[in-house]
């Protein structure tokens, strides 16, 4: 346990260097793993959920079913913002100068904007499920389910938006 103790405190304390160290890329590469990773969970869950509610719609009123998939395209557009963040940030890591300020803002740009995915992916995919399901039945509730997945979406963004300020510092 001690040894341990000492390893982690050991790598926050060689963080005030310049130099590369191995935590460094650690954190490098997990930042762009976790971009990718979570990014593309919430979007294969937000996909995945509205394309039940798409299709428990089409047997009702299958002339809706192209209008109904734009949940199913917002899901997808989440996982894009994962791997730009992880292309960005892999491009960044360099064997010479790559300092555990950078490990740790690209760890962060990771996680920023891969845990905003996973959240909004998930919001996705239970305001698209109920909404074409709804929409299904009242047409009328369209604009309104278009506006609420707008608002979910969003919340990627601003993952994305902070992701690259992270990644560029």
């Amino acid at each position: 346990m001690h040894a341990l103790l000492t390893y982690y405190l050991s790598v926050f304390l060689d963080s005030y260097t310049d130099e590369p160290t191995s935590s460094s890329f650690f954190f490098g590469f997990m930042g762009c793993a976790a971009a990718l990773v979570f990014a593309c969970f919430g979007a294969a869950y937000g996909t995945a959920k509205s394309g039940v509610g798409v299709s428990a719609m089409g047997v009702m009123r299958p002339e809706l079913v192209m209008r109904s998939i734009i949940p199913i395209v917002m899901a997808g557009v989440i996982g894009i913002y994962g791997l730009i963040i992880a292309v960005i940030v892999s491009a960044a890591i360099s064997v010479s100068s790559y300092s555990p300020y950078k490990g740790f803002a690209h760890f962060a740009a990771g996680l920023s904007v891969g845990l905003s995915g996973l959240a909004a992916g998930m919001a996705i995919g239970i305001v698209g499920d109920a909404g074409v399901r709804a929409t299904a039945q009242q047409p009328r509730l369209f604009v309104g389910m278009i506006l609420i997945l707008i608002f979910a979406e969003a919340l990627a963004l601003y993952g994305l938006i902070v992701a690259l300020i992270l990644s560029t510092k």
